[in-house]
């Protein structure tokens, strides 16, 4: 990654230094998504959370409280964590992109961090959206990552509770 004087910084001098942690897709019909990435891809055993709804007193876009509620579908292809996501009510970072891209696509990459605040003020770029879900099980907050070339970039902090929530749907 370039830092400010030009030169490419060392392993684990960025400030989110993970691995890819989610791929995420948002996409106008969430259930031909899955068809597809099953069939072609063989990402299958699909967990689906219907009308997951942002309130504003958990999530900020663009510096103003949200309420949108999308369809999440999340499946794993090996270590990577892929969700599905298809906008169902409300301004947010998911409809404004399917409004510009109605056949949908590659919406974001997340990273987990320890440390969210510290991750995203590091990182210096502009915040887009951000709030909390599941009580505060899980923070996050979108990047943008467009002058460098590169979808959103989701910082993503989640408690070992959350942790554990993946792991099961994981194992299915």
């Amino acid at each position: 990654m370039p830092t400010e004087t030009g030169s490419v910084a060392g392993p684990g001098s960025s400030p989110v230094s993970g691995p890819v942690a989610q791929v995420c897709w948002v996409v106008p019909d969430i259930a031909a998504s899955e068809s597809f990435l099953a069939s072609v891809l063989g990402v299958g055993g699909w967990t689906s959370m219907s009308e997951v709804r942002f309130g504003p007193d958990e999530t900020v876009h663009r510096g103003r409280p949200a309420d949108f509620t999308v369809l999440v579908s999340l499946a794993w292809a090996g270590d990577l964590q892929v969700e599905l996501i298809q906008p169902v009510a409300g301004e947010s970072l998911y409809a404004e992109f399917l409004a510009e891209h109605p056949a949908g696509g590659l919406h974001h990459v997340a990273f987990e961090t320890e440390d969210l605040a510290a991750s995203v003020a590091a990182a210096g770029l502009p915040v887009l959206s951000e709030g909390s879900m599941g009580g505060g099980l899980m923070r996050f907050a979108y990047l943008d990552g467009s002058a460098h070339g590169v979808p959103f970039v989701e910082l993503l902090w989640l408690s070992e509770e959350m942790t554990e929530i993946f792991a099961a749907m994981r194992r299915g």
